[in-house]
């Protein structure tokens, strides 16, 4: 099959990952109202485009977390990436470390954070989750620091971890019911199942060493649930601050007022987010709340935006609306599924390829400055 969009790389990652993974990378919250927004709401904005400008020399260059990027784009945490493909997350990391962008990795990662520096030996970004157990949290900066890792991702929208019902359906609770259902299906996949054989982790690698059991999945599982926390505050951000020096970001905003308080509180930059429809369902969409957010933070700090990015044209438009860049969630673990860091490259190269065209025929030639006429908000998507 010729890959020709992210599309193509969703089904080749249905085809290849059992139905229990690929639930699990695919579903949201509740009825999945949120997740369906995000994308719907990105179809209603329309590009507007300018035919009369000379488009010869073009960038898509800028800068993220004041570092260069050839894109505006990062790869976003992904709890338990490594379930897609063997040691995902390093994979995924040098394919960003390839095209020239970041790499973000989550507290919930399968590889752990000393695997990736071992596997890139570039900075990355490190994405925190803080527990009830705030020993844990410490270590887990500590251990960034020590990695290189050149900014540090406080999520604040986890003080509950919500119902996903597609996950329940498929016994992926606490703890997760492994059933005839469940191992048949693994089985059907051998392509998937062969290959997992060479994943050098089992379980949350992170917390090995953190947390009692934590190689067993079905109590590190059930501890999770016990540890998210619904006192985070903007004390946490403080906290967080005072803790890392280097460039700090606040992700899971989507009120203008929460972004204004999270930079008030010394972050550097906030990431829109409302966690790729997978939390809180009936939310808006990052891409409604987007201008508001970039004026409420009024340039006293970067801010980034995910959720529903599936194309270059997305990525447009998120810009056009004000975003310093975007990360993409499940469009890079569509083609991990595929092909590895291979896989990961060829979702890049697709969004970078559409990006540049699409700037192209809108007449724009500098992706850190468009101007803001260049979308057009309509009705129906």
């Amino acid at each position: 099959m010729q890959v020709t969009n992210i599309a193509d790389l969703r089904r080749e990652a249905k085809r290849i990952l059992p139905k229990t993974v690929f639930t699990y990378v695919e579903n949201g919250g509740y009825e999945e109202e949120t997740l369906r927004r995000n994308l719907s709401d990105l179809q209603r904005i329309a590009l507007l485009p300018r035919v009369l400008n000379d488009v010869s020399q073009r960038t898509l260059e800028t800068k993220l977390a004041g570092m260069p990027s050839s894109l505006p784009l990062a790869l976003a945490p992904v709890g338990a990436c490594g379930l897609t493909y063997p040691n995902g997350e390093v994979e995924a990391a040098r394919a960003a470390k390839e095209i020239g962008i970041p790499f973000c990795l989550s507290t919930l990662s399968i590889s752990t954070i000393e695997d990736v520096h071992e596997g890139t030996h570039s900075p990355f970004w490190f994405q925190l989750y803080l527990m009830r157990d705030r020993q844990v949290g410490n270590a887990l900066v500590e251990r960034a620091r020590d990695a290189g890792c050149s900014t540090l991702v406080l999520s604040m929208d986890l003080h509950v971890r919500s119902q996903r019902h597609p996950e329940s359906k498929r016994g992926l609770g606490a703890p997760p019911k492994i059933g005839l259902q469940n191992a048949f299906d693994a089985l059907t996949h051998l392509r998937w199942l062969l290959r997992m054989a060479r994943s050098k982790r089992r379980t949350f690698g992170n917390l090995i060493g953190l947390v009692p059991d934590a190689k067993d999945i079905g109590k590190i599982t059930c501890w999770l649930e016990s540890q998210f926390d619904p006192t985070l505050s903007v004390k946490d951000i403080e906290w967080a601050r005072q803790t890392w020096s280097q460039k700090l970001f606040v992700k899971g905003i989507l009120h203008p007022d929460d972004a204004r308080a999270a930079v008030d509180h010394g972050a550097d930059g906030i990431i829109v987010s409302n966690h790729g429809g997978r939390q809180i369902d009936s939310a808006v969409s990052t891409i409604s709340m987007l201008p508001a957010i970039v004026e409420a933070v009024g340039g006293r700090g970067e801010v980034l935006v995910d959720s529903g990015i599936r194309s270059g044209m997305d990525v447009l438009k998120m810009l056009a609306s004000g975003a310093t860049g975007c990360l993409i969630g499940r469009a890079y673990l569509y083609g991990l599924a595929w092909r590895g860091r291979i896989g990961v490259r060829r979702a890049l190269e697709l969004i970078r390829d559409e990006l540049d065209q699409t700037m192209a025929l809108c007449g724009v030639r500098d992706i850190r400055s468009l101007p803001r006429d260049l979308i057009v908000r309509t009705e129906q998507p």
